[in-house]
């Protein structure tokens, strides 16, 4: 099969509804010619129905990425699937979460700040470790931020934990590169996902969108983002690690 991602074998994480940009990642990937595997926590049952929604159907592993002994247990796992000699040449990590309390900023305690940094943030570099044994011969890994360079309205914690996503994304790239591990994120603009639905206020982050993506932005379009993620998955990024791509529809280059 042809493709840009012809022969790669790639790990998708975050799968919930077939409207997400995991989704489309993994479906993109597959059309690209790449073998996927995806994983799900909590509600297994609905990320399987959706993983036979992809143009072809795969398995999905249950990774709860804030439990160590799933972490521990990923490698084999993935030797289940694809045998005793499985290489991964790519990681879609698509993991967030933010209790509601940390979308109060002045009032979240700590256990809810914690928590969304542990999932959203430190997840990356738990995910990436627990798979480096798959990975001798280098490999992408691609996570999914929303631009922390600002103080959006009514993201609030969520917004630090993006931006110690967008941190230790920086380190793994630096510490991670004599291994050539390429470690970039794709920094989407909002799409109406079931994430969405958690963040309070939702409709007033996302109206920014209708009126100064200089390129224009769909919400219910996460194609553009999945295909963000492919390309940095594939070949054609060799040198390029610790980037941020913006695929938001420019929204984050307008001044006032």
């Amino acid at each position: 099969m042809s493709g840009i991602l012809a022969g790669k074998r790639i790990l998708v994480t975050g799968v919930l509804t077939d409207g997400s940009i995991a989704f489309h990642a993994a479906k993109v990937a597959q059309e690209e010619g790449a073998e996927v595997l995806l994983t799900g926590f909590g509600r297994l049952s609905l990320v399987e129905r959706i993983a036979k929604r992809l143009p072809k159907p795969v398995p999905v592993i249950e990774l709860d990425a804030t439990n160590q002994e799933h972490l521990d247990a990923l490698p084999e796992r993935i030797r289940e699937h694809w045998g005793d000699d499985a290489q991964l040449d790519g990681i879609v990590h698509s993991i967030a979460f933010g209790p509601q309390g940390a979308f109060n900023f002045l009032e979240a305690s700590w256990e809810d700040v914690g928590t969304a940094v542990h999932v959203s943030a430190y997840s990356l570099k738990s995910l990436t470790m627990a798979c480096m044994p798959l990975m001798p011969r280098g490999g992408s890994v691609v996570g999914l931020t929303f631009d922390a360079q600002i103080a959006w309205p009514k993201y609030d914690w969520m917004g630090v934990a993006k931006a110690a996503l967008e941190s230790t994304s920086r380190y793994l790239a630096r510490d991670l590169g004599a291994k050539n591990v390429r470690c970039n994120l794709v920094s989407a603009g909002p799409i109406k996902s079931m994430a969405a639905k958690s963040i309070p206020g939702f409709e007033e982050l996302a109206d920014v969108w209708n009126h100064r993506a200089p390129i224009g932005w769909d919400l219910t379009d996460p194609d553009p983002a999945g295909r963000g993620v492919v390309g940095l998955l594939s070949d054609f990024f060799p040198k390029t690690t610790g980037e941020i791509v913006h695929v938001d529809g420019g929204v984050h280059m307008m001044g006032a």
